[in-house]
């Protein structure tokens, strides 16, 4: 579909690093560059020479441009990123703009050299986040694939865990040796890499480490207790993300501990609902309503606790989820303030209860939002119990 450009603009930085310029111009080239729209003139983009053969290839501008096209008085800079701004500065200067509209994400430098060739930039926040909001089918395969091996990797870790030895102390040990956090999560990356994934930051948090929401974990794995597995990687092959949680306790299901197995069941609860209730139009803040709503009315609390609050309080301490696309948090929030979803909306729904004398639990599915609801991208079981 043709886009009618109404106004100049530019995106600019390095698009294997800006999804925001890799969005518009999908070029994963790893140095500096700049994509232009001018009304009645076209698209844009200026690369590094040795790049420029392969960005008409790609078509990813009706015009591919190097910056020696667009030498200033003076010359360019031996600095990249700096002769880039500097011919991207001077192309605008050439053409006679007086101002140009910008996003989120332009680099400073950039918007230094425009304006020193006295051209106005304009930022709008909202450039660009619609469009990257509804995801097209081909971007929605995209992230089926990606979060297909995602959950496969959570359901690992949680095999790993689940079927481990335990010690007489409740330690849990790999190999002969204790079960850290740092060794579920190199075995992690290890099968990420194996599966053809990035590697992730992931979360491995057992214990009183989990009631902290996005701590990473670390030490030995003990039986009896939540672990909270989250994986987030990149699929290198389209660039988009997977974002699955699941919580395991090692153990069998009837040595769970009662207060884990209710916030486990409120945890699921909440997040049904939110699925349910998340369709176009319903407002990001209206879906993080339902969560808190199902907690609530099973005794538990909502937002962070106040200095001095009792290490047994449990609650829910984020919000219900996030968008995800060319990064693992991107629009829209489903939180206070969320705006209304639309057609194509890539989300998270992770519900979450965290205790400092028990430790924390989430289920997190990611969906998108359909016509008539939402499609939900998880296959993997969400129970406590992985033998």
């Amino acid at each position: 579909m043709t886009t009618t450009i109404t106004r100049a603009a530019i995106l600019a930085g390095v698009p294997a690093h800006n999804p925001w310029l890799y969005h518009r111009a999908p070029f994963a080239v790893g140095d500096p560059a700049a994509y232009i729209e001018l009304p009645g003139k076209g698209t844009h983009f200026i690369v590094r020479d040795i790049e420029a053969g392969r960005a008409r290839e790609a078509k990813v501008a009706e015009h591919v441009h190097i910056p020696a096209d667009f030498t200033p008085e003076g010359g360019l800079s031996g600095d990249r990123e700096t002769a880039t701004a500097q011919s991207v500065a001077e192309f605008l200067r050439r053409e006679g703009l007086k101002e140009v509209w910008t996003d989120r994400s332009l680099p400073m430098i950039f918007a230094h050299f425009i304006e020193a060739a006295g051209v106005r930039v304009r930022c709008d926040p909202e450039l660009g986040v619609l469009e990257r909001r509804s995801k097209s089918e081909r971007e929605v395969e995209a992230l089926r694939a990606a979060q297909r091996i995602t959950e496969k990797a959570v359901a690992f870790a949680c095999e790993l865990i689940a079927t481990a030895e335990a010690g007489a102390d409740g330690v849990l040990v790999h190999r002969t040796e204790p079960l850290t956090s740092e060794i579920v999560r190199s075995e992690i990356d290890v099968w990420l890499l194996r599966h053809g994934m990035s590697t992730s930051p992931s979360i491995v948090a057992g214990g009183a480490q989990g009631a902290d929401c996005h701590h990473r974990g670390a030490g030995p794995l003990r039986t009896g207790e939540p672990v909270i597995v989250d994986v987030f990687p990149m699929d290198p092959r389209s660039r988009y993300y997977g974002d699955c949680t699941r919580t395991v306790v090692h153990g069998r299901e009837h040595e769970v501990p009662q207060a884990v197995r209710e916030m486990h069941e409120a945890v699921v609860e909440a997040k049904k609902r939110a699925i349910e209730s998340a369709r176009i139009g319903v407002t990001g803040e209206h879906v993080h309503r339902q969560t808190c709503q199902t907690l609530t009315e099973r005794g538990y609390e909502i937002g962070l606790p106040e200095p001095g609050a009792p290490i047994t309080r449990i609650a829910m301490v984020h919000g219900t989820g996030h968008g995800v696309g060319l990064d693992v948090h991107e629009p829209p929030l489903l939180d206070t303030g969320g705006p209304p979803l639309v057609r194509g909306d890539c989300l998270t729904i992770e519900p979450g209860l965290y205790c400092p004398s028990i430790g924390g639990l989430r289920v997190e599915d990611m969906v998108i939002v359909r016509e008539d609801g939402c499609e939900n991208l998880n296959t993997i079981h969400e129970g406590l119990t992985w033998v």
